[in-house]
């Protein structure tokens, strides 16, 4: 099985027996949780919709990396309208789409027609390579796959400006690790583009959830690849010291 992100896109290709894509972070409902702060933007899904519509030929499966829904607990009125309505398009057009159930994903089953399947937070394998959201403890059929895909970070790079704030791009991360197997953690960063996400870089700040904090994960030599393709080189090059990001930033 080889990946291929498809340029200028978070969407991660795989091919080999099967042609699959795999996405991550869609958050349906985002913008009516924004709205009551204050913040209107419209809703992201039907264009994510037809993205993926426009993905889809030749593609065997979809794969989703949790976090369909954004509401937690509950869910909002947008979301009971456009996540089955977001399903009931792409079931036309993909023969199989599968989740690994995210920390945003309650009760998921009451909006996802019964033709998708939903794993577990603990992920599942798919042609050999491991899939898991990364908010909890993946599975060992997981652990002993070569590849892991994971999400659940929003991950974005920050460049620091001259007064010390600077623009955020999301980006890939490739991880390697120390122990084998797995051989590689491949972070795939958020699919709705109205979603925000904390800098990878910025020294003190962490990453979240188990998966990322494994301790035989080497982070420092990750690989950091922005949307268009484009090498940054390896995250422990690109760190920013949070403190003097803040301090710098005030200014």
């Amino acid at each position: 099985m080889k990946l291929f992100p498809v340029p200028d896109r978070p969407i991660l290709h795989l091919s080999g027996e099967r042609e699959i894509l795999v996405i991550a972070d869609l958050h349906i409902g985002l913008e009516a949780h924004l709205s009551w702060k204050g913040f209107h933007m419209p809703s992201q899904t039907k264009k994510m919709t037809d993205e993926l519509i426009r993905m889809s030929e030749g593609i065997d499966a979809l794969v989703i990396l949790g976090d369909i829904k954004h509401r937690v607990p509950g869910s909002t009125r947008q979301e009971h309208k456009e996540v089955p309505e977001f399903f009931d398009r792409l079931l036309d057009v993909y023969p199989r789409i599968e989740i690994v159930r995210g920390n945003h994903d309650a009760n998921l089953e009451d909006f996802i027609p019964p033709e998708v399947t939903i794993h577990p937070a603990s992920g599942f394998v798919l042609d050999g390579i491991g899939m898991v959201h990364g908010h909890t403890c993946p599975s060992e059929e997981v652990m002993k796959c070569r590849t892991v895909l994971t999400a659940h970070n929003h991950s974005r790079i920050s460049f620091l400006g001259p007064h010390g704030s600077g623009p955020t791009e999301p980006c890939w991360l490739r991880i390697p690790f120390r122990e084998r197997p797995p051989e590689e953690l491949v972070v795939v960063p958020a699919f709705n583009p109205n979603l925000g996400g904390s800098p990878i870089n910025l020294d003190g700040e962490g990453l979240l959830g188990p998966v990322l904090n494994d301790s035989r994960l080497d982070v420092c030599a990750a690989q950091v690849y922005l949307l268009d393709g484009v090498s940054l080189g390896k995250l422990g090059n690109l760190m920013l010291k949070g403190r003097e990001y803040k301090k710098r930033k005030i200014l």
